[in-house]
């Protein structure tokens, strides 16, 4: 099981054995380059944003190794990986990170090139989604069609309800599984007040994001490819890819070679990237994105625009992340309409 838990002064997705380990009474403040945990009302427990964490590090780990070989005779045998063992309940996720599980599927089960680690993970992967009665500072899911309400892709969604007298849950099923939990749940049949309750809270965090993605960022991003803009951005970036490590929908991936001292055993492991990095363009010759510029580029325009092409949706699910933990507060939201503002003035 794993879900929200306290940790180094964030709420972190850790494994938990129960309620109680849930960050009861706690809310977040997120800025642009900030994050502060705050009180939230007493006993509740998903009164907060999205953390520095996604589900991500779970479907598609920051390192898993690919296959190893070991020398025999005159030559070398590759040993079988044993099958993906981890079973996963994810309790507490929320729309944004949802549809990011979605884009991922697109991405990662294609077809002949479908990635069977993710896919075993994902199929066996029993999810607990929270709809969000609160909109967090950096968040803009509302401006992508991506949240506070969810309506797929969850086998149990919860909505929290925070009043003066007390907690309650309002919860629903949306897959067999969920259903057979469901039946098992003590609770007593919602009402139509306790639903009305429901829906009020979440269309109040759809109605306070605090943010706003452009209308068409798509093409203003096709279409500004060659701003000076971009260098304006290049003088604020510290190129270190936190906005890739937080992001949910970021799969860029290198492969790393390791032998032991013997030379008789070898290993290939596959580690999260980031095109923030200069050595992720690198071909023969040197990396073709050498400035921050470039690099800033295509991160952004492959997130809101050139993602369309590649997989039918945007990259991106409004959940703010990048802005809340970019450490100069570079707000992808901003650099959007930026873009826009500036057309016509070059």
């Amino acid at each position: 099981m794993i879900g929200p838990r306290l940790m180094d002064g964030a709420v972190a997705l850790e494994p938990i054995d129960g309620t109680d380990d849930l960050p009861a009474g706690v809310s977040d403040d997120q800025d642009g380059g900030r994050y502060r945990l705050v009180d939230g009302p007493d006993d509740a427990l998903f009164a907060y944003g999205p953390g520095p964490h996604s589900w991500k590090r779970y479907l598609f780990p920051a390192r898993e190794r690919l296959w190893r070989t070991r020398r025999d005779g005159t030559g070398f045998v590759i040993d079988e990986e044993a099958e993906v063992s981890e079973r996963y309940a994810f309790l507490g996720v929320r729309f944004c990170d949802l549809s990011a599980m979605a884009i991922q599927d697109r991405v990662f089960d294609n077809g002949a090139f479908a990635e069977p680690g993710y896919g075993r993970r994902r199929a066996e992967a029993f999810v607990i989604a929270v709809e969000c009665t609160r909109a967090g500072g950096t968040c803009f899911c509302t401006s992508m069609g991506t949240g506070p309400a969810a309506d797929t892709g969850f086998d149990i969604v919860l909505t929290e309800v925070a009043n003066g007298d007390g907690v309650t849950y309002v919860a629903r099923a949306g897959s067999e599984r969920g259903a057979d939990i469901f039946q098992r749940l003590d609770g007593r049949p919602a009402t139509p007040e306790d639903v009305a309750d429901a829906r009020s809270a979440v269309e109040g965090a759809a109605a306070s994001m605090g943010r706003e993605m452009v209308d068409g960022a798509a093409d203003v991003l096709s279409r500004n490819l060659e701003s000076r803009h971009w260098d304006t951005v290049a003088k604020r970036c510290l190129t270190c890819g936190n906005c890739t490590l937080v992001c949910p929908t970021c799969f860029c991936s290198t492969v790393e070679d390791v032998t032991d001292l013997t030379g008789t055993e070898a290993e290939r492991w596959r580690l999260w990237d980031s095109c923030f990095s200069m050595e992720f363009s690198y071909i023969h010759g040197g990396s073709i994105r050498r400035e921050g510029a470039a690099r800033y580029r295509q991160w952004i325009t492959h997130k809101l625009s050139s993602w369309h092409e590649q997989f039918g949706t945007s990259g991106c699910v409004g959940c703010g992340r990048c802005i809340t933990w970019c450490p100069v507060g570079i707000d992808i939201t901003e650099e959007a309409r930026a873009l826009r503002d500036s057309e016509g003035g070059h």
